[in-house]
C-alpha cells in the first residue's frame, strides 16, 4: 500500500541493541527475541502478533512510520518487521534509515500483499520479504531464523510446526470500519489509492476474492484518471455487507 504524507523522520542511534541467543525451548524457537511490527492493519497484526507469541518472541507494535520512529528512539527490536505501505509514507523509508544505524536488527523482513513491492523492501536493505497474508507458523518462523547472522542460528534438525494463524474477527471489523470511515468523510480522491491498497490486503488476508477484485479495480481507475463514482459506491456496499457479517452493524 501507499501511503500518504511526509517522511517519518530520522532513528537516531541512541538505543542499545539488545543481545539474544536461541534458547532451544521446545516449540518457541524465537523464545527471548524482540519485535516491532509496523503495520496499520489490525488484522494483519494481530495475526503477526499471534505468530511471534506462539514462537516465543516478544512484540511491540506501531501503525504508522512515525509512531515506529518514536518507537526505535528508545528501543531497538531484534528484528523489524515492516509493511511496505503505510498512512504516512512508505516501509521502504524506515528500513533505509534503520539499517544505516550501527548495530541495526539482525532482522529486518519487509511485508506486503503486493509481490512487487519485494524488490522495494530488498533494495532498501530487509534481509526477507514476506507477502500477506501471512499465517503459516512454520513460514514465519523459517524466515527470520535463516536470515540470523551465523552465530545466532540453532544448530541441528528443528521440527517445523504446521500450524495456520487465524486472527479474531474483530479486528477484520476494525479495518472494515477503518475504511468506511475513511470514506465517509472523504472529501476529494486524495485518499483512494490508500482506500484501494489497504482493503485489497485485508481482502487478500481474509481470502475475500470478491472484495480484493473491487478494490483493485478501484486503484486501476483511480490511475487511469477514469469517473471512481461507480467504483465508491461499489465498495461502500461491499463494505456494508462485509460489516454486517462481523456484526458491526
Amino acid at each position: 500500500m501507499q501511503g500518504q504524507g511526509q517522511g517519518p523522520g530520522t532513528v537516531e542511534q541512541s538505543a542499545e541493541m539488545p543481545v539474544w541467543r536461541p534458547q532451544m525451548l521446545p516449540g518457541r524457537p524465537l523464545a527471548g527475541l524482540t519485535a516491532l511490527v509496523v503495520e496499520d492493519s489490525r488484522f494483519a497484526s494481530e495475526a503477526l502478533r499471534l505468530l511471534c507469541l506462539r514462537s516465543g518472541a516478544r512484540i511491540r507494535r506501531a501503525d504508522t512510520l512515525k509512531a515506529a520512529v518514536r518507537h526505535l528512539r528508545s528501543y531497538r527490536p531484534s528484528v523489524l518487521i515492516v509493511d511496505m505501505g503505510l498512512p504516512d509514507g512508505n516501509g521502504a523509508e524506515l528500513i533505509r534509515s534503520f539499517t544505516g544505524l550501527v548495530p541495526s536488527a539482525p532482522v529486518i523482513i519487509g511485508i506486503s500483499g503486493d509481490p512487487e513491492n519485494e524488490s522495494v523492501a530488498l533494495a532498501a536493505g530487509a534481509q526477507v520479504f514476506l507477502l500477506k497474508p501471512i499465517e503459516k507458523l512454520a513460514v514465519f518462523q523459517q524466515a527470520i531464523l535463516s536470515a540470523l547472522p551465523p552465530e545466532l542460528r540453532c544448530s541441528g534438525l528443528r521440527v517445523l510446526p504446521d500450524d495456520t494463524i487465524c486472527p479474531d474477527k474483530a479486528a477484520l471489523r476494525d479495518d472494515l470500519s477503518h475504511i468506511a470511515d475513511i470514506l465517509a468523510s472523504a472529501e476529494d480522491t486524495s485518499s483512494i489509492d490508500y482506500i484501494a491498497n489497504f482493503l485489497a490486503g485485508v481482502a487478500r488476508s481474509v481470502h475475500d476474492r470478491p472484495l480484493e477484485d473491487a478494490a483493485q479495480s478501484l486503484a486501476r481507475d483511480n490511475r487511469a484518471g477514469h469517473t471512481l463514482a461507480a467504483g465508491l459506491a461499489r465498495i461502500s456496499g461491499m463494505l456494508h455487507e462485509r460489516l454486517e457479517a462481523v456484526g458491526q452493524i
